[in-house]
Order: C-alpha cells, then sequence, then structure tokens
C-alpha cells in the first residue's frame, strides 16, 4: 500500500474516550472501500458487526490469524494488524493503537503498518498522543489533530473488593490472579464477568453482554480491556500495578496505566480509576496520579522496526535480513519475537537446512513460523509443533495430512472440564483455526474452517457456561442490585412449597415461621439472603401468625424433639415448645425464636391461640388429668384426697399404689368414689386412668411428661402393645407398663389377672388359678408365677398335679426414711449460728 504514500495521512491522537475510533469508522464507511488494522481479534470482530449492520455481510470482510470472513467482492476490510493485506488496494486505510509501535513484542508490526500501510484517497493512523514526536518525525506528511476526552476521569483512590462500586472492572494481570478477583467478587457480591484477550469472541461476547445487560455489575479483565473495548464501565480498579511482559516482571508505564483507566466513563459520562492497594508497590504514586488525571503521558523515544519484506534467497539471508538493524535513529530492532526465535531454533536442524534449498520453501517455512504460539507453551515445544507443521508443507503436495487434523480436532472436541481446561482446549483449537485459515496449507481449507469453527463455538458456549457457575450468583447478583436500590420493592414471591423466591431465583423456604436459606448457598451469602428475606418477608409472616390464631385444631400437631421438650408444628415447621408449667395439665407454651419477627401482640395471640389448643387436646385426650389437677389445688376437698390426686397427676396419670399408699388408705367412701368417677382405677398394684393407655392418649400424655421433665421422656410403646420385653427402653412405668421378670405387661391387663385371681379364690385356701387369660395376653409361666407372687399369692408345694397358689396378702414396704437436710440448708445454717431450735 505504500504506493498510495502522497494520499492524505491524518494522525488523529488523544487518550481513550475522545471518538477516535468512532471517527475512523464513520470515514470507513464513507469511502467505497477500505481497510482498518486493530490490536485485537475482540476488538476487530466487534468492529466488523458494526460495519456489518451499517454495510451488510455481503460487504464486510473479517481478517484475523484464526478467523477469516471473506464474501465475494468485499469492499471493507477489518483486521488484526498482523492479517492486513499489504497488496490490496484500498480507498481508505486505518491503524488502531498505532503506540503499540514501541511493544517488544508485537512492536514491527505496528511501525511496518505506520510507515507503509496507506490508502488511496485517505489514511488515518489513531493512537495515544504519546505517538505525536512519531509520527512527527516518520510520518512527516501526516497532519496531526488532538481529540480532547469527552469526559472527566478522576482518581477515586483505594478500595477493598468489597467496597467496589457498581459498573466497576478490575484489571488483573494473570490469568491466574483474574479468576482469584473473580472468585473474591462472586463471593462478596454475586458475581463477575470475565474478559481476557485468550476469550474466544463468541465467550468474550457472551460475558460482556451479562455485564452489559446488567446481570453483574462487576467485570474482571486483563489489560486487553485497555485496547478500545468498548464497554459501560464506570470506575477501573487496579488488582496491581506490575505484570510480566514476557521477559520480566516490571511496573506498568504511565501511558499503560492512561491506557487502561481511560476506559471508565463513557462518552460524556465521567469516570473514576483507583487501585485495591492503598499502600505498597501496587499503590499510585501523586504524580502517576496526576498524570493519568491530566492525560500526560510521556512522549515515545522510539518505535521497533523490522523488515517488512524480508529476504527469501535462502534461509540464513532470511535470518539475516529479519535481524537487520534499522537506519532511521527513532527505530530500534525489534527485539526477537517468538516466530524469529523459532525459526532460528528449526534452522539448527540439518532437515530444515535441507529442504530450505528454494527461496519458495523459505518463504513457506517464514509462514509456518508464524504460527502463533496459542497455547503458550514456550519456544521449545512451540517450535516442535511448528516444525512438525512445516515437515507436511515441504513434502509430497505441501498440505497438513487430513487424518492428523481430524484427530486433533476430535481429542479437542470434549466440554467435560474446568474452566482452565475449557480455555486450554480453545487456545489448542486456535492454533488449528490459524491453520485452517491458510488456504495453501489444506487440501479443502473451508471445510476445516468450518469444522474448527464449530468446535470452537461449542467449546465456548462450555466456557462461557462454566465461568457462569464458578464465578457468577445470579440470585446473590439479583438481592445486591434490589437490595442496594430499593428493599422495599424487592420482588420476593412465595412458591406453593413454601420455596422464597426472588425474580425465579430461590433464596430458601419457609417452614411455619421459620426461613431456612437455600442448602447451595456459601457460607459468606447466606447472611446476606437471611437478610434479604427478612426485609421483605414481614408480611408474610403477619399473614401467617392470622392464620395460625384462625387455624383449626387438626392444622396443629405434637411432636417429641431431641433437644426434649416437645414441640408445635404448624403449616410443616416449629412454632412453640411446651415446658413445664403449674401441672403437668397446665404446661407453659414458649414460641419459638422465629416468631420473634411478629409484634408483642400478635405474638400474645399467637401464645393464647397454642394454649386453648394444649387445654382443648389434653381434655379430649387425658381429661383425668385436668380433673386431678382441680382436686389437687381444692381447699375444700379432703386432704388425702388432695395427696392422692396430685400424686396421680404429677406421675402422669400413672402411679405405683405404694407410693399413695398412706393417703389411700385414709381415703374416706365418698373421695374412693370421686376417683371412681374421674376415671382413676385403684389397682391392686397401681392406680392409673385405662384410657391414657389408648394410642393417641398415650402419646399425648408422654408428650406432657416430657415437657414436665426431661427424665420422664420414654420411647412411646408401639400401639396396640400388651406385653413387651423387659429391657425395652420404652417398657416403663411411665409408658403404663409394670415390669414382671424378663416381661413387662400393661397395668390394666396387670389390674385384669389381679381381680380373675381374687374372683377365683376361696378365702386363704389353696386354689388353681386359670392361665388362659395370662396365655392369651402373651405372659410366659414365669412372669406369671412373679406376678403372683406381687399380688399377694404365695405357691402351695403340693407334691404333684398342677401349681396352686394361697392368698397370704400383700407385703407393704415400709415408708421411706425421712431425708437429712442438705449442708447448705438455710435452717442448717441459723442452728450453727445458735440461732435455731434445739
Amino acid at each position: 500500500m505504500s504506493q498510495f504514500a502522497r494520499s492524505p495521512v491524518t494522525a488523529v491522537l488523544g487518550p481513550t474516550n475522545t471518538g477516535k475510533t468512532h471517527l475512523a469508522v464513520e470515514r470507513l464507511c464513507g469511502h467505497s472501500s477500505g481497510i482498518m488494522g486493530f490490536p485485537l481479534r475482540l476488538l476487530a470482530r466487534e468492529v466488523y458487526d458494526r460495519v456489518v449492520a451499517i454495510k451488510g455481510p455481503r460487504e464486510v470482510a473479517l481478517l484475523t490469524g484464526e478467523e477469516k470472513i471473506m464474501p465475494p467482492g468485499a469492499r471493507w476490510l477489518l483486521c488484526t494488524a498482523e492479517s492486513m493485506p499489504t497488496n490490496r488496494e484500498a480507498a481508505f486505510v486505518a491503524i488502531d493503537e498505532a503506540q503499540l509501535g514501541a511493544d517488544p513484542e508485537r512492536g514491527h508490526v505496528f511501525t511496518d503498518r505506520l510507515l507503509n500501510a496507506r490508502g488511496r484517497e485517505e489514511t488515518m493512523i489513531l493512537g495515544s498522543g504519546s505517538l505525536a514526536p512519531m509520527v512527527k518525525a516518520l510520518v512527516p506528511e501526516a497532519e496531526i489533530i488532538g481529540r480532547p476526552r469527552f469526559s472527566t476521569l478522576s482518581y477515586a483512590g483505594a478500595s477493598k473488593l468489597s467496597r467496589l462500586p457498581r459498573r466497576s472492572a478490575i484489571v488483573a494481570f494473570s490469568a491466574e490472579e483474574v479468576y482469584a478477583v473473580a472468585e473474591t467478587i462472586r463471593r462478596l457480591r454475586g458475581g463477575a464477568a470475565v474478559v481476557m484477550g485468550a476469550l474466544s469472541p463468541r465467550t468474550r461476547n457472551a460475558q460482556v453482554a451479562m455485564f452489559q445487560a446488567g446481570e453483574v455489575d462487576y467485570l474482571v479483565a486483563t489489560d486487553a480491556i485497555g485496547m478500545g473495548l468498548n464497554m459501560d464501565v464506570a470506575h477501573i480498579a487496579f488488582a496491581g500495578l506490575h505484570k510480566f511482559d514476557g521477559r520480566r516482571r516490571r511496573r506498568l508505564t504511565v501511558a499503560e496505566m492512561a491506557q487502561i483507566a481511560g476506559r471508565a466513563g463513557r462518552h460524556q459520562r465521567d469516570g473514576s480509576f483507583g487501585a485495591l492497594h492503598e499502600q505498597g508497590s501496587d499503590a499510585f504514586t501523586p504524580e502517576e496520579v496526576l498524570a493519568i488525571e491530566g492525560h500526560h503521558v510521556p512522549p515515545l523515544s522510539h518505535l521497533y522496526w523490522r523488515d517488512g519484506e524480508p529476504d527469501f534467497a535462502s534461509l540464513d539471508a532470511l535470518i539475516d535480513s529479519l535481524e537487520q538493524r534499522p537506519v532511521h535513529e527513532l527505530l530500534r530492532a525489534a527485539p526477537q519475537a517468538t516466530d524469529l526465535a523459532v525459526l532460528k531454533r528449526l534452522a539448527e536442524e540439518d532437515w530444515v537446512r535441507e529442504r530450505c534449498r528454494h527461496p519458495r520453501v523459505v518463504e513457506r517455512l517464514w509462514a509456518a513460523c508464524g504460527l502463533p504460539d496459542f497455547r503458550k507453551l514456550g519456544v521449545d515445544p512451540h517450535a516442535r509443533f511448528v516444525g512438525r507443521v512445516f515437515r507436511h508443507l515441504s513434502e509430497g503436495r505441501g498440505h497438513l495430512p487430513h487424518v492428523w487434523f481430524a484427530d486433533e480436532l476430535q481429542r479437542l472436541d470434549r466440554l467435560a472440564g474446568d474452566v482452565e481446561t475449557l480455555a486450554g482446549r480453545i487456545a489448542a483449537v486456535r492454533s488449528w483455526a490459524y491453520i485452517a485459515h491458510r488456504v495453501d496449507w489444506l487440501e479443502d481449507p473451508e471445510h476445516w474452517a468450518a469444522r474448527t469453527r464449530a468446535v470452537e463455538e461449542r467449546l465456548s458456549d462450555a466456557l462461557h457456561a462454566s465461568l457462569q457457575q464458578r464465578f457468577v450468583d445470579k440470585r446473590t447478583s439479583v438481592l445486591l442490585r434490589k437490595i442496594g436500590a430499593d428493599a422495599s420493592h424487592l420482588p420476593v414471591t412465595i412458591g406453593e412449597g413454601g420455596e422464597v423466591l426472588v425474580e425465579e431465583h430461590v433464596l430458601g423456604r419457609i417452614d411455619g415461621f421459620s426461613f431456612t436459606v437455600s442448602p447451595d448457598a456459601t457460607a459468606d451469602d447466606k447472611r446476606l439472603l437471611i437478610a434479604a428475606a427478612e426485609k421483605r418477608l414481614g408480611g408474610e409472616f403477619a399473614r401467617r401468625a392470622a392464620a395460625l390464631v384462625a387455624a383449626d385444631d387438626r392444622a396443629l400437631a405434637l411432636a417429641g424433639d431431641a433437644g426434649g421438650a416437645p414441640v408445635i408444628h404448624w403449616a410443616g415447621g416449629s412454632v412453640a415448645r411446651i415446658e413445664a408449667g403449674p401441672a403437668i395439665s397446665r404446661p407453659r407454651v414458649r414460641l419459638d425464636r422465629a416468631l420473634g419477627v411478629l409484634d408483642k401482640a400478635t405474638r400474645t395471640a399467637v401464645a393464647a391461640r397454642l394454649d386453648r389448643w394444649i387445654a382443648t387436646q389434653t381434655a379430649r385426650h387425658a381429661p383425668v388429668l385436668a380433673r386431678l389437677d382441680t382436686a389437687a389445688r381444692d381447699p375444700v376437698a379432703p386432704p388425702p384426697l388432695r395427696a392422692v390426686a396430685a400424686a396421680i397427676a404429677d406421675a402422669g396419670g400413672i402411679v405405683p399404689r405404694d407410693v399413695v399408699a398412706q393417703p389411700l388408705d385414709a381415703l374416706d367412701p365418698g373421695a374412693r368414689r370421686w376417683l371412681r368417677q374421674a376415671g382413676v382405677v385403684v389397682g391392686t398394684l397401681d392406680l392409673f386412668d385405662p384410657r391414657l393407655l389408648k394410642p393417641a392418649a398415650q402419646r399425648w400424655r408422654a408428650a406432657l411428661c416430657a415437657a414436665r421433665s426431661v427424665d420422664a421422656t420414654a420411647t412411646p410403646p408401639p400401639d396396640g402393645a400388651t406385653v413387651l420385653p423387659a429391657r425395652a427402653p420404652e417398657a416403663t412405668l411411665a409408658n403404663g407398663f409394670r415390669r414382671i421378670g424378663v416381661q413387662a405387661v400393661r397395668v390394666d391387663l396387670v389390674e385384669r389377672i389381679a381381680r380373675a385371681a381374687h374372683d377365683a379364690r376361696k378365702g386363704r385356701a389353696p386354689f388353681i388359678p386359670d392361665l388362659a387369660l395370662a396365655t392369651s395376653i402373651g405372659i410366659g409361666p414365669d412372669s406369671f408365677a412373679r406376678l403372683m407372687a406381687q399380688l399377694g399369692f404365695r405357691p402351695d408345694r403340693a407334691p404333684e398335679g398342677p401349681p396352686r397358689w394361697a392368698w397370704r396378702g400383700r407385703r407393704v414396704p415400709p415408708p421411706a426414711a425421712p431425708q437429712p437436710p442438705r449442708a447448705d440448708n438455710a435452717f442448717a445454717a441459723l442452728r450453727e449460728l445458735g440461732l435455731g431450735h434445739g
């Protein structure tokens, strides 16, 4: 294109957000044809989409190393700088970010385009203001136009990740650091999009679309963001100010800082920049801040150069021409780039020199060395790969074997793996995409280009999904946006199953009045989710409280709890516990802590409703307990009756006769008649109400006993059980079973056997009891014998025949000796002081 050197050349220089690229695209579209070179494949693709929208897909081409869209007769070409055709005429030519001529690795390409790429009618050089001295010296015919920034860029200081404003981009300088920052943002702020130069356009566009659509408010990127990628970023935060440039780790230059920071703010919206570190080597100096805010970047002192038309006469001539030193004082020989390093490495191979006997083969070798090291393997591994490619290009018909190509694609066409694995496969596919777009390297390049594009798209979609899964918690992101905007309008909805949702993202679920965070939430997310739910569930809890107060008795249930006290359940969740009250039939209700979200009046109404429910259920399943409690507290009732009633009530309706022997013997006939009318059976061994042994009553009574004393809690017996093994945990008198030998028999059946035995005897004469009743119940002979002994019968020692029994009366154990007062008893202390009665 140098033959058009006399065409007008304009250098549009200035900081970011000055509309340079927009101006160039307008000029491009205003000409009959045009070529524009960009520093990144992603940026070329972005502008390609814009021009296609104006000119149509048949008129616009995209040329990058790994992607080629070239419709026949296309007049406008969007390219990476390396892919710009140097032998094609166009009315307009532009090179973007031309200050990259000072880049050690790629600078010679941009310098060559700066010096030689010209349009027939117009040429435009775009770049930083630091390029001005170079343009004046190297392209003296160029008109330099400075453009001011549309908006203000200001320093916002250092901020932690947790305090970054929304619409921030965090810039890191390695993939590992990008991933680490994105992980932290996910935990703290719900998620981030990830943009790196190594991403395919498809993945990059999908990630940027998330950010642009507001699905996430943060973007984590490498310094590729500084190369003109247009995104709605309000703040740029530097994760560090050092990078590895391929040779060494160094501090960013002020120009690099300004290029990246300048991506904050679009058009006339102001932007800001800052760092994540307030002190240390990764903090901005005051001088750097002033330079960035004022767009004062040091002018470039040189550009890198390499002969754009190397000598292919021989392998040595090629290397010599590539290492030729420039004549102009402002140009410096480019450092050894990867392509030249690979060429030198292959030149050491005898088989390579043997084949490079013709200029066309030397040129083919140099083309193979131009294959980028997308996988970042280093010179030696990459040289081996390039050597294999060249071996095929320099033999036979000069084409790569389709079997090798197909096998490698098949090996890479796998969607399993983490982010790093998928990104590595995409990098490898890019090598094959580059090969497929060399039309003279394959027999059917269009077929293989389509195949590589399909594999890259599948991997890109998988990578995007993996990035979302790893770095984006959509639920938390939605919450943060909504809470930050106006928590009172947080769109919380309750599903039919109690699911709590915000815009279809599940926060957790409500059981009763208890909100449980979704089990897939991380520990860092749980506090946020609980706070979010509580902000908007007040109305739901009030509605549920009203429903509980008006609930039917059948909607409530009482169940045991591992903590001891029984729990009242409603609507699938616990609402209260019952604890010891003045009497077993009058337990206290302690509302669940979850009901603390209700106001005092509502909690009082709920507690009153639960008190009524307990009283109703007690009257239904265990009416005797309430009557015994009333009698025990009746000052008019005879003292022996009050004592017996209190003992039976405190024991939950079943008490051994021996425990109440003295007051029981003192009962008059009226008191005994009152007990019978209340439902109490005064049995030979126990006093009990048979109604309490029915399954439903048994469960209710066990719950009341558990509320009274955790020690009274026992495993409930199976419904309908009559005899249990004596060692079974449920074989207790608290459950209505008396242990007799190796068996435990229900107390009402013990009493039936006792009645049958007394009915069968004639005074104290020996008799043979009928064993049929005991056998039908399931009582064994040994247990029966022990039971008869407990009832007061003694075996008659007849020499032969079935065993006989004689009534001898029960042995009543002596009353327990009074317990001595405790040493810490107050009256004992008085006695020691000589103040008590002697």
